[in-house]
């Protein structure tokens, strides 16, 4: 099995690319992780350094499991807590591209409903007054007419990280993602809705990192 595709290397990061079924963190059913795939594929680069930092290795993002695209890993332990911060203090740019079912009225939208669960369904998330407050920014892209129905490319960026923000922001907008089997309905080609874009300014030497992922094949708007 081919190991995982590195968008981004420094001595205390890594970024990889995550394909579309395969989850981030453990969940108690033994499935295989990204995170065991790329400790795995560290350890077999067969460097001292690269062991000791397979052993440290932690994720700093968590995507959903049918999300594709860019997942960043902290690879030592004395720097991580300077980018655990990052993260919490959301001091950093994350760019999605989403492929919707419709065609929006508006060529730029925020979207700023607050989201908790949902009541009905422990799987699902909704936009409630009593939820926590989340804001979404999406931006047409492209539009086109495939198999009888307008799919609308967005780019997406997210100013808070609630469970499936993007998906139901955009769901309860009439607008649900293709693919999006909780908030829409099943599709062959699976959720299309991929991290793309990450940028930042690492904490520990200030570097400006900017990280792309690839479009996936999957989409079929904005090609």
């Amino acid at each position: 099995m081919a190991g995982p595709v590195v968008l981004f290397e420094s001595p205390t990061l890594l970024a990889v690319d995550k394909p579309a079924g395969i989850i981030v963190h453990g969940d108690g059913t033994g499935a295989t992780t990204l995170t065991d795939e790329v400790r795995t594929f560290l350890r077999d680069c067969g460097d001292a350094d690269d062991a000791q930092r397979a052993s440290e290795l932690q994720a700093l993002q968590r995507l959903d499991r049918d999300t594709s695209g860019i997942v960043l890993f902290s690879t030592c332990k004395q720097t991580q807590p300077a980018y655990d911060r990052m993260i919490a203090e959301h001091r950093l740019t994350k760019r999605y591209l989403a492929v919707v079912c419709g065609a929006p009225a508006w060529r730029e939208r925020t979207f700023t409903g607050p989201i908790g669960r949902d009541r009905h369904d422990a799987r699902r998330m909704r936009v409630s007054r009593t939820g926590k407050p989340a804001t979404t920014h999406a931006r047409v892209l492209a539009q086109a007419h495939i198999r009888g129905q307008v799919l609308t490319l967005l780019d997406v960026s997210i100013e808070t990280g609630r469970k499936h923000q993007i998906r139901v922001h955009l769901s309860h907008a009439g607008l649900p993602i293709v693919g999006d089997v909780l908030y829409g309905r099943p599709d062959p080609a699976g959720l299309m809705l991929h991290a793309a874009h990450l940028a930042f300014t690492d904490p520990i030497d200030a570097a400006q990192v900017r990280i792309t992922s690839p479009t996936p094949a999957r989409f079929p708007v904005g090609k």
